[in-house]
């Protein structure tokens, strides 16, 4: 049946040739002898045996702290008495408690002198965040702190060459948890009434409570009086009943009822009641609240309640032929790229990079070489907003920073099968916080894997050419609150990598009540709370050296008169433009994508004159993602780095991070401020950084019921070779095939040493065991207990 089959091809292929518009014809060619197949011969490097396991070419000095190191560190904290430090186990709100040590990266001179010139490894220094609650305007503050292995020589002081404040201390408004959970609960309890008669339910601190309560991130700040007062709107959230507690979609059941506080101060005694908000009435006062209550025209709202609603197993009738296994995955001849776990360094194809992890923005990439040549001195998360509104103050009030939680806490362990296939290789990663070292076992998968589509494709009336197109990725998924983030880094034969962010999980939902400005009513007494995802990446590019430049080349429409032409005529043209200053280096895509964006080495130019670079653009969803709202009050300086698509800022050594995981305790007083970085330097042939916007603008409606799902809550940019490789990449892979034919039939297959999968594949073996799925590992630090690691899932919420 095959020959007959090609020769109807090809029947078609010369019919799609014919006619007034067919292109020029192929020259003739003498055709090869029929049925020939042509394998080109392996070079003898083919012939070496591949190894899974790689040897670091240098120590990896961007990897975390071991657990050895954060315990020296805590130790040597708690001697220096002048800090007074209690246990983190036994710190209260009133106590000086270490929350997080974790690495410095060194800075990128002395990083690049041991990398490039064989200089000396860079001294190890960690950076620990201390919370002073002992005193009566508690504070945090970060420490640098070393070198590393401590030793009479080390050290410690306040790490402000890495702020813009030009202090590394920000006050802590809300540093006595205890005091607010009691707070709230004796609020509910003058109206417990009304609560009772509103909302169906109790909340008094016992455990078969019906609500818990919370409400905005950050805090306000608001003058009353003549004062700078400190504002907190909270509302009631019923937890899911006793049949879905399984489930936690405590976000998908707020119940409208909201009230604002003055907690001002440590002293809760003088915390005041400021309001009450229901059915989009403000109260401005308990007493008020109640007497509207009781009169006879007061309007009550439709209960919002738990259900098999909110839960993610399956229901309902399922797909036809879905009880038949999907198609799977595997990996035929074993792994073709290379780890050195101790060292957290990766080999694939053309590419080698190094790995870290961080309690701030968990997974990051560090020193990413394309044919041995580094292309990205550092890759990775820097901070990732969710900013709501709605008509209600604790929607309207919310905006979270999620580096404040932390990515590193939880990227919990990965499933294969699901999260990643069964043939993945997977890393564990360790954080330190709270005096533990906690360690995810299997958080970070990386496999290789066919996207689904070829990595070039060409055919005419004679041949045909088909080359495989395979991509390596790395992963890792955090679980902060409600929403799952997935993040891939995904390397491409033709020496692209793209970065990918995907959101699942329970939406944070919001009353339905007067909200229809803000979002689709979702369920009965739901509506979902419009908000936007804007998450941002470091991308620090060295190309060919660390002197680039960022140009603009756009596709523009141009009125032209030719020494040809009678006339003018309308025409597109390549323009360029350099962008020379930080001054003009918060940038956006263009409409209708007719600008480029390069990184170029403009003192490296290809055999045409043209300069070697690499083209930065969205790729997939929300890529290139700004705040809608440009001045929030909910942020103030914080956001920063959330304005604009793309920017661009001159590589400093100070300006390590584009925010603060502690920026959330005093958004208007920010230890970094993404601003201040743009001072007019000059960003011509000089090392720059990009810092890059994905996200989403997500707008919930009932397919965000229970879960949103990953298909289109993604996005992506992409970083990719231009004018930099002189050739089609996809010429370097051996998984190609050319196919000759005529109307005779095939007459020549050509393939060039790739191997097709062969044998019998045992999928049984490939089945994941679900109940291997371990948790958490976690080693106490102070007084530091290796010998008896224990499980801590505390973390997860």
């Amino acid at each position: 049946m095959l020959v007959p089959t090609i020769v109807v091809l090809s029947s078609l292929l010369s019919s799609a040739f014919a006619g007034p518009h067919a292109r020029l014809k192929h020259p003739k060619s003498r055709p090869p002898k029929t049925g020939l197949i042509e394998v080109l011969s392996a070079s003898s490097s083919s012939n070496v045996a591949f190894s899974p396991v790689s040897v670091a070419p240098k120590t990896n000095i961007f990897i975390s702290l071991t657990n050895d190191e954060a315990a020296s560190v805590i130790s040597f904290l708690h001697n220096q008495t002048e800090l007074n430090l209690t246990a983190a186990a036994d710190a209260g709100a009133w106590d000086n408690a270490i929350e997080v040590v974790d690495l410095v990266q060194p800075n990128k001179t002395d990083a690049l002198e041991y990398l490039d010139n064989d200089g000396p490894i860079p001294a190890r220094y960690a950076v620990a965040r201390i919370a002073f609650g002992a005193t009566e305007e508690p504070y945090l503050q970060d420490f640098i702190v070393g070198p590393l292995p401590i030793s009479n020589a080390s050290t410690y002081e306040s790490l402000d060459w890495a702020t813009t404040s030009g202090s590394a201390k920000i006050r802590n408004y809300n540093a006595d948890d205890d005091l607010l959970t009691q707070w709230n609960f004796d609020v509910t309890a003058t109206v417990a009434d009304i609560v009772l008669d509103l909302l169906n339910g109790t909340a008094t601190g016992s455990d078969d409570d019906d609500f818990d309560i919370w409400g905005i991130d950050p805090l306000w700040m608001e003058e009353i009086d003549g004062e700078q007062r400190v504002i907190l709107w909270n509302t009631y959230w019923r937890f899911p009943s006793d049949e879905d507690a399984v489930f936690d979609g405590e976000t998908l059941l707020p119940q409208g009822l909201f009230f604002k506080s003055d907690i001002t101060g440590r002293d809760s005694s003088k915390w005041k009641v400021l309001g009450w908000l229901y059915g989009d009435i403000f109260y401005s006062t308990t007493e008020e609240f109640r007497n509207a209550w009781k009169s006879p025209d007061f309007i009550k709202y439709e209960l919002n309640l738990p259900g098999e609603w909110i839960g993610s197993d399956q229901t309902g009738t399922h797909f036809p032929a879905d009880n038949i296994a999907p198609p799977v995955a595997v990996q035929p001849n074993g792994q073709r790229f290379s780890v050195d776990e101790e060292q957290k360094y990766v080999e694939w194809m053309d590419f080698s990079f190094y790995i870290t992890f961080t309690r701030d923005t968990g997974l990051r990439l560090f020193d990413i070489k394309y044919k041995g040549e580094r292309i990205i001195y550092e890759l990775g998360l820097q901070e990732a907003i969710a900013h709501y509104a709605g008509n209600d103050p604790v929607q309207s009030g919310t905006a979270y920073m999620d580096t404040f939680y932390g990515f590193g806490p939880y990227a919990f362990e990965l499933v294969p099968g699901y999260d990643c296939p069964t043939y993945s290789h997977f890393l564990n990663a360790t954080f330190h916080a709270a005096e533990l070292s906690v360690t995810h076992r299997n958080n970070i998968c990386l496999f290789e894997s066919d996207p689904g589509y070829l990595m070039q494709r060409h055919s005419s009336s004679n041949y045909l050419a088909l080359t495989k197109n395979i991509v390596f990725t790395l992963r890792s998924v955090s679980t902060v609150g409600n929403y799952d983030y997935s993040f891939d880094y995904v390397f491409a034969l033709d020496g692209s990598v793209e970065t990918i962010v995907r959101a699942s999980g329970y939406i944070q939902s919001a009353y339905y009540a007067k909200n229809n400005d803000y979002g689709y009513q979702v369920h009965d007494a739901l509506s979902g709370s419009m908000h936007d995802h804007v998450l941002n990446w470091k991308v620090d590019m060295d190309v060919l050296g660390t002197n680039n430049t960022l140009v603009k080349h756009k596709v523009a429409p141009a009125v032209v008169k030719y020494p040809w032409a009678n006339k003018t005529r309308s025409t597109m043209r390549l323009e360029r433009e350099r962008i020379e200053s930080e001054d003009d280096a918060k940038l956006s895509w263009a409409q209708n994508g007719a600008d480029m964006f390069l990184v170029e080495n403009s003192d490296k130019l290809n055999k045409y004159g043209e300069p070697k670079g690499f083209k930065i653009a969205p790729s997939r969803g929300g890529a290139g993602m700004y705040l809608t709202i440009q001045d929030s009050p909910n942020l103030l300086k914080s956001q920063g780095f959330a304005k604009h698509a793309l920017y661009v800022t001159k590589q400093k050594d100070t300006e390590v991070r584009s925010s603060h995981a502690n920026n959330d305790y005093d958004p208007g007083n920010p230890i970094i401020d993404f601003e201040k970085f743009f001072n007019s330097e000059s960003l011509n042939q000089t090392d720059i950084v990009l810092w890059v916007n994905l996200g989403m603008h997500h707008v919930p409606h009932t397919g965000d019921m229970p879960n949103t799902v990953f298909t289109t809550a993604q996005s992506a940019f992409i970083i990719s070779p231009h004018n930099y490789l002189l050739n089609d990449a996809s010429r370097a892979t051996r998984q190609m095939v050319r196919i000759d034919y005529n109307a005779s039939g095939v007459q020549l297959v050509k393939e060039f040493g790739g191997k097709m999968a062969s044998g019998v594949v045992n999928v049984t073996a490939q089945q994941p065991n679900f109940w291997n799925y371990e948790g958490d590992v976690a080693v106490r630090k102070f007084p530091y207990d290796p010998l008896h690691p224990f499980n801590d899932t505390e973390s997860i919420v």
